[in-house]
């Protein structure tokens, strides 16, 4: 079946602390919109970018809104063409996530945060970073030793910890479809 896309396209941007569930919500997200919707969607996750559109990056501030404005310029040439994209980084600084926003276009740009209390990223951590964070093996890591700036208006707020995925995820599709970016199901 191939995938239709959108008379316009738009982006949904997650934000959140390493841990907060951004990854698990995108393949959520695309499991509704894709594989149940038949829509056109690409889900840019921030260890997948960093691994293939941003190597070679580092984690200071120059090198994360790099990362992050690359994945924007992204956003905004496939939303041209109908597609629904997904991002999910941390995208830890208020001032680059405006940027994509104006870059996406305003009304395209449906910024999600994903709300989960520092213990609760700590306590999901599989990878152990927070643990190297915390001892000083991993200097300027989010919610650490460097700021993670969250969302003052975003469009929808999840949380996680107090959520299933499920209802988040319903929670960003029922405002996709009332802000009129999606069909209703």
């Amino acid at each position: 079946m191939e995938a239709k896309t959108l008379k316009k396209g738009f982006t949904i941007w997650l934000t959140g602390l390493s841990g907060a569930g951004k990854s698990t919500i995108a393949q959520a997200l695309y499991e509704e919109l894709h594989n149940h919707r038949g829509l056109a969607v690409e889900v840019w996750d921030g260890d997948v970018v960093r691994t293939h559109l941003s190597k070679g990056l580092g984690f200071s501030k120059e090198d994360r809104d790099t990362n992050i404005r690359r994945i924007g310029f992204v956003c905004a040439k496939l939303s041209q063409y109908g597609v629904i994209n997904i991002a999910a980084a941390i995208s830890p600084y208020r001032e680059v996530r405006d940027e994509c926003r104006s870059m996406i276009g305003p009304d395209r740009f449906v910024e999600v945060y994903v709300n989960a209390p520092l213990e609760t990223a700590i306590e999901r951590d599989v990878k152990g970073l927070y643990a190297k964070a915390l001892s000083g093996e991993i200097p300027n890591f989010t919610g650490i030793s460097d700021p993670y700036e969250p969302p003052l208006s975003p469009e929808v707020e999840v949380r996680t910890d107090l959520e299933t995925v499920e209802e988040s995820v319903g929670k960003i599709i029922a405002y996709c479809e009332s802000a009129g970016l999606l069909p209703a199901s």
